[in-house]
């Protein structure tokens, strides 16, 4: 099975003829150049391509995006606010290393014991949230400097010193 790994999403329709403005949490100023398609998710796992016509940087954190076949402000309107998710080696391709985002498949340890592997990142103003599953249920786990102990890049493994009691309420 296919590693799709959320980027952002498709924030507004710019324009007249179809353009959209995807922000985008890659963690660097990008075009994408080179990328062909992005993925919507439709339904549970059911992810639907979109084949890119043009891209171009608005800043730091935005992408002006042409997509085949979306030729007015009309058609473009519908796919806001939808999330944009990429093939993992897309993904690894984009993602700036030194990105909160680029620890999305990494595993999460703390107290020497893994807790699972991290399949979302919630970046917010003065932390980051790591959606993990845990006991069969997803598990919120704040990341900032205070709790961050390391992040092992080859082993793929994110050390955290967590408060006392935060996994218990997912127990």
């Amino acid at each position: 099975m296919k590693e799709y790994f959320k980027i952002g999403k498709l924030a507004a329709s710019f324009g007249l003829k179809g353009e959209l403005v995807l922000q985008h949490s890659l963690g660097q100023k990008t075009s994408l150049k080179g990328l062909e398609t992005f993925f919507i998710e439709e339904g549970k796992d059911n992810f639907m391509p979109y084949f890119i016509e043009s891209t171009s940087i608005k800043n730091d954190a935005e992408i002006y995006i042409k997509i085949e076949g979306i030729d007015t402000k009309e058609v473009a309107r519908k796919l806001t606010p939808k999330e944009v998710w990429l093939l993992e080696e897309d993904f690894k391709r984009f993602a700036a290393k030194a990105s909160p985002i680029f620890m999305v498949g990494f595993n999460l340890v703390s107290d020497g014991k893994d807790l699972g592997e991290i399949i979302e990142v919630i970046e917010q103003p003065h932390q980051i949230l790591c959606t993990i599953l845990l006991n069969g249920k997803e598990a919120l786990i704040p990341i900032h400097q205070d709790s961050l102990e390391k992040v092992d890049q080859k082993n793929r493994k994110v050390f955290v010193t967590l408060p006392d009691g935060l996994l218990d309420i997912y127990q």
